[in-house]
């Protein structure tokens, strides 16, 4: 017996050897997608509309739980009640698996929302207890009565099941109890099995990156460590809400019996705490006080993601305070920036201090940090506090406070990049690199960019192109402090030329937005009588007439099939149109958000909750070669070049693993006598 229980062991031992819950030296920035109630304004379709945006900034995006609630009422999706049905009010499974694919496509993971410590039910005749049957793959799942805690509800759901005649786990719960919902006793085989299911099934068909476990603290941390050397996410982080001696212990507990590594990472709420009471009190010394966070640990700094306000934290309605930082979002930022771990930002101070967190981003890039990075406390009073962050390329010094200027900098060392309301950014001078003070993006009107040289070399200038070249010797010279006047769309590279060498050559690239017209092509693979086209913006104006909007017959030929055809003009950078295309039969399909260029699109004979699919057919209408992204197709075939050479061979197990399927080959391969243009 013995002699099979141990390679079974150490086979289980190297999973989890690789299941480590947070890479060290990671250099990402995440961004919660969400708030309370942001259904509407972050639903799916929406967040791939600005993927395009995120994407250069954000490395992860978390979203909620994605699974059907069975009830309006539970919008935000933290009762869950099915595991394989991905309908929520945030979107579509369609729409979820597309706005998952434009992260993928532009390499950005998203963070799927686990919920595994409670569970809802289906609510039939008043039961407390009844779960769904879901099949899967062939095989049906469905968890029991016997599958709640026997103390569940602190005795109220035995109390019922008592009454009803009904049997739960002889299991205590191995955490906190929760009365919300039936908190689902892990020891149980089929828990785990349904789970393990679950979480496969997220990362390897929906196409989910990594994990952020909600409400850890209901149930014992090995079992987490259970289900990620299984499922084996790349990220995985723990929403344990403690204190940070409490948040250490469990992710240590994390490691369970199979690794001598966390197989998580945790949410650092003292590092949130320091904040809150520094912002509230007017009094920046409390980022040194009291319980020091995970951050400010060498060996916990790598599993700490912090943050400053989240969905539980944040103001949601008069009547619903919770516990928001009321001031100073800029400085909030700024601190959690220039720090170590692995930085969180809130959607909401996203969405309305985007101009600035782009910059700082930049400026943490710029320096190299990651989440293991040293930082050391410079000063620290009333009325401002000063901290250093050495990354890989440089050390960002950064003041926040009430009079951050205030702070004496030695402008022999540093040299000051960055600055806003309650916060400055100064790099150290062995940086060699150039600071561009306007981010990459797409503007209305003509810029003027800042060049400031961040150096320390003896003669040093700056040297710089506007068409995307490297700057050489050669190239067009400025002094620190230059105004470049960008007329025109540009790719922008500058670097410091000292001793006819460039050093630090930094890039940006901007888009000066021009008023331009953007057509829809429609067709239909089934019986489609007429063609109307229901039109609007970003701003919910009607772009073609009330419900159900302009009858379309215009059409024209292209590749041997018939499009239906508008045109629609975008008027400014931040446009993007939404469209509905009905018929005379009352047949409509889903809602096509965030549409920016010209786009060919396939009506098909997939429904979803009675409207059709639509494929999306742009880039093989326009170029006359099938182009997708992982993962390909859910069968097995070799990959070849264009000269015949076997590339790679593209399977299932690894549809979720990048450019490795292919060895980092892109551009165009050959899959299964196909050309297929391949891009990541």
């Amino acid at each position: 017996m013995k002699r099979i229980i141990l390679p079974l062991l150490l086979a289980f031992m190297q999973l989890g050897i690789r299941a480590q819950g947070w890479p060290s030296d990671y250099d990402g920035v995440m961004l919660q997608g969400f708030y309370w109630d942001s259904y509407t304004q972050t639903s799916w379709a929406k967040l791939k509309a600005e993927a395009e945006e995120i994407a250069p900034y954000f490395q992860l995006v978390w979203v909620p739980q994605s699974g059907w609630c069975n009830t309006d009422y539970n919008m935000m999706g933290y009762t869950p009640v099915y595991y394989f049905n991905q309908k929520s009010s945030f979107g579509s499974e369609a729409q979820l698996r597309s706005m998952i694919s434009a992260f993928k496509q532009r390499g950005t993971g998203v963070i799927a929302d686990v919920v595994i410590n409670h569970r809802s039910n289906i609510g039939k005749n008043g039961s407390w207890v009844d779960y769904p049957a879901e099949t899967y793959n062939g095989h049906t799942y469905q968890m029991l009565p016997t599958d709640i805690c026997r103390n569940d509800d602190g005795g109220a759901t035995q109390g019922w099941a008592n009454s009803n005649g009904i049997s739960l786990s002889t299991n205590d719960d191995t955490g906190e109890d929760w009365s919300g919902c039936r908190d689902l006793d892990h020891k149980s085989t089929n828990v785990q099995e349904c789970i393990k299911a679950y979480l496969k099934f997220l990362l390897e068909d929906i196409g989910y990156t990594g994990f952020r476990y909600d409400m850890v603290k209901g149930f014992y941390a090995y079992f987490i460590a259970d289900y990620n050397t299984y499922a084996q996410p790349a990220f995985s982080v723990g929403e344990y809400w403690d204190s940070s001696s409490k948040i250490k212990e469990w992710v240590n507990n994390s490691k369970g019996y199979v690794s001598d590594k966390p197989t998580s990472a945790a949410f650092d709420f003292q590092f949130r705490y320091r904040m809150r009471d520094a912002i509230n009190n007017r009094d920046w010394r409390w980022l040194g006080y009291d319980e020091k966070p995970l951050v400010a640990d060498n060996y916990y700094k790598q599993y700490a993601v912090t943050f400053v306000e989240n969905h539980d934290t944040e103001r949601r309605t008069n009547g619903d305070e919770q516990d928001p930082i009321r001031t100073d979002t800029l400085a909030a930022n700024a601190y959690l920036l220039a720090m170590p771990g692995t930085p969180c930002i809130f959607y909401t101070h996203w969405r309305d201090c985007k101009y600035a967190i782009k910059q700082m981003i930049l400026a943490r890039r710029l320096a190299g940090i990651t989440n293991t990075s040293s930082t050391q406390q410079k000063y620290s009073v009333q009325n401002y506090y000063a901290t250093a962050t050495t990354g890989k390329n440089a050390t960002l010094l950064c003041v926040v406070g009430n009079t951050p200027q205030s702070y004496s900098v030695s402008k022999t060392q540093y040299t000051e990049i960055l600055s806003g309301k309650g916060y400055r950014y100064c790099l150290s001078r062995s940086a060699n690199t150039v600071w561009m003070d306007i981010p990459d993006g797409t503007y209305e009107a003509p810029l003027q960019v800042r060049l400031t040289a961040v150096s320390n070399l003896s003669g040093a200038s700056i040297v710089y192109t506007l068409d995307g070249s490297e700057p050489t010797a050669e190239s067009l010279k400025a002094e620190s402090g230059t105004i470049l006047n960008i007329e025109s769309s540009c790719t922008l590279r500058a670097g410091i030329l000292s001793g006819g060498k460039v050093y630090g050559i930094q890039k940006r690239e901007y888009q000066i937005f021009q008023p331009h017209d953007i057509t829809f092509y429609v067709r239909s693979d089934i019986s489609w009588s007429g063609m109307n086209f229901y039109a609007w913006d970003n701003q919910d104006k009607q772009l073609s007439g009330n419900w159900p909007g302009k009858r379309v017959t215009t059409t024209k030929s292209i590749n041997g099939k018939r499009w239906y055809y508008q045109t629609y003009r975008l008027t400014s950078s931040g446009q993007y149109i939404n469209l509905v295309v009905s018929n005379s039969s009352g047949r409509q399909t889903i809602d096509l958000i965030g549409i920016k260029a010209d786009s060919y699109l396939c009506i098909t004979g997939t429904q979803d909750s009675g409207k059709y699919v639509v494929e999306d057919q742009t880039a093989e209408t326009e170029t006359g070669i099938k182009s997708l992204t992982p993962p390909l197709s859910q069968g097995e075939g070799a990959v070849y070049d264009l000269s015949g050479r076997k590339v790679g061979q593209e399977t299932r197990d690894k549809r979720q693993e990048d450019s490795s399927v292919f060895n980092g080959k892109k551009g165009l391969l050959i899959v299964k006598g196909q050309k297929v243009f391949y891009r990541l």
